[in-house]
């Protein structure tokens, strides 16, 4: 651990790094909101389907380290996304024990209608791509040391 002087009083609520990204957080949910009711999608079914756009016909278990999600809250996700028609979620065949997620053609199609919606991000932020890059690493960076802690 460093030591440094702090110089400002971290019991204050501005000061707390936590509650900068939880209300950062949950400001992006919401501008999120309207893009994403066009698709039929909330914020947690978006992300699940961004992972699939990347890796399809993974893994239940695999999709759930990726998004750094339970399976008590992916699989209710995962069904609300397959009564959509957006996936499938089939056995695997080698383990029965494991069920593997795949895009349907709907899904796949989302995929197009979705390329809107970081715009909407670049808009509302008013940040170019390099700095959104360069937060979106910077804050990977933070989140991979703090899981390390």
């Amino acid at each position: 651990m460093r030591s440094e002087t702090i110089t400002v009083d971290m019991q204050q609520l501005d000061h707390q790094l936590c509650f900068a990204v939880y209300s950062t957080s949950l400001a992006m949910t919401r501008l999120y909101k309207a893009p994403l009711e066009k698709l039929k999608l909330t914020y947690p079914q978006y992300i699940v389907m961004l992972a699939l756009w990347e890796q399809d016909d993974i893994m239940v278990s695999t999709l759930g380290e990726r998004l750094s999600l339970d399976s008590g809250t992916l699989t209710p996700l995962l069904k609300r996304l397959e009564a959509s028609g957006f996936v499938a979620r089939v056995r695997d065949v080698t383990d029965e024990r494991r069920v593997r997620v795949t895009l349907t053609a709907t899904g796949r199609k989302l995929k197009a209608r979705a390329a809107t919606v970081p715009g909407c991000l670049m808009a509302a932020t008013q940040c170019s791509v390099s700095e959104l890059v360069a937060l979106t690493q910077q804050l990977q960076s933070l989140r991979d040391r703090v899981k390390a802690a």
